[in-house]
């Protein structure tokens, strides 16, 4: 099954909301989390496991945090790709995330065409992703 969303795992509404909106304008179908296990559940609904291409995540988030969220993706589905986006810079985590598979580690505030280069190059490289 071909895959189709864009999960963004933050906290922030407003982060949410400027990503979603950034995102659906180039077509992209977006699921959003406000907490590392509100996305671990969206993930096991239904078909979102296969469904989901990519996950933008935040780190520092109430319940589980974006650390403890990505060590269950790289678990239960190793082949998507993760694109950290923290307020907080930490270049340690960010080499032993980039270390577990993470794709890319940016700190907000992100520019618009960096995220969407990002996404893009991201997509690219995702044969099986498809916008729906």
């Amino acid at each position: 099954m071909a895959k189709g969303k864009i999960m963004v795992v933050d906290d922030e509404q407003d982060v949410r909301d400027v990503v979603r909106l950034q995102l659906e304008h180039k077509g992209f179908n977006i699921l959003e989390a406000t907490n590392g296990q509100e996305a671990i559940d969206l993930l096991r609904t239904g078909d979102n496991m296969v469904n989901v291409g990519l996950i933008l995540c935040d780190i520092r988030m109430p319940k589980v945090n974006g650390v403890e969220c990505i060590d269950f993706l790289k678990r239960e589905a190793p082949g998507v790709p993760v694109v950290v986006v923290t307020g907080y810079p930490d270049s340690d985590l960010a080499a032993s995330l980039l270390k577990k598979g993470v794709k890319h580690y940016l700190v907000k505030p992100v520019e618009k065409e960096k995220l969407l280069a990002i996404v893009d190059e991201i997509v690219a490289a995702g044969k099986d992703f498809e916008m729906k």
